[in-house]
């Protein structure tokens, strides 16, 4: 349960600020919903509470869960299955899509390796970008450290 003030993480739109909880009625039932607002494009959500968990509403991680994600962005001894393009896409919009953060660094540590081979497709370029962002954003606040500093932390692994 989240209150008014607190950072919360919204699969695939990343880290926002639950700015209050409402009660509307829906179909002549009321319903609490969490309105949020999200950091990166200001974006506003009403998530209802009772399917929060169900639509992946998460809080940040915390700091020793940090160490983890940097694990999974570091490790290079991976096989990336010959798919095609949209193929891959769409599997990596689905790990995207869970809102696990260890799901996203998986997806940009993949076509971070993918990219040294090969050029991504503008799709799978934008993708890796998202994934950035949503990496970056989460972990800079788990941390307390500046966004543009843990991006350069982040891009200092795969150069």
């Amino acid at each position: 349960m989240f209150i008014a003030g607190d950072m919360a993480v919204y699969p695939a739109h990343g880290v926002g600020v639950i700015e209050s909880i409402e009660t509307q009625k829906v179909a002549g039932i009321d319903h609490s919903f969490y309105v949020m607002k999200i950091i990166e494009n200001d974006m506003k959500i009403m998530i209802p509470i009772r399917n929060s968990i169900n639509v992946g509403l998460r809080a940040i991680i915390g700091q020793d869960e940090v160490e983890s994600v940097m694990e999974i962005l570091r490790e290079r001894d991976i096989e990336i299955s010959a798919q095609t393009w949209n193929r891959r896409y769409r599997d990596y919009m689905e790990k995207i899509k869970t809102g696990s953060i260890f799901e996203v660094a998986v997806v940009l540590r993949d076509l971070f390796l993918l990219s040294v081979d090969k050029d991504l497709s503008y799709g799978e370029r934008k993708m890796m970008d998202t994934a950035k962002n949503l990496l970056v954003k989460e972990i800079s606040l788990a941390q307390n450290m500046d966004v543009d500093k843990t991006a350069d932390q982040i891009e200092k692994m795969f150069s």
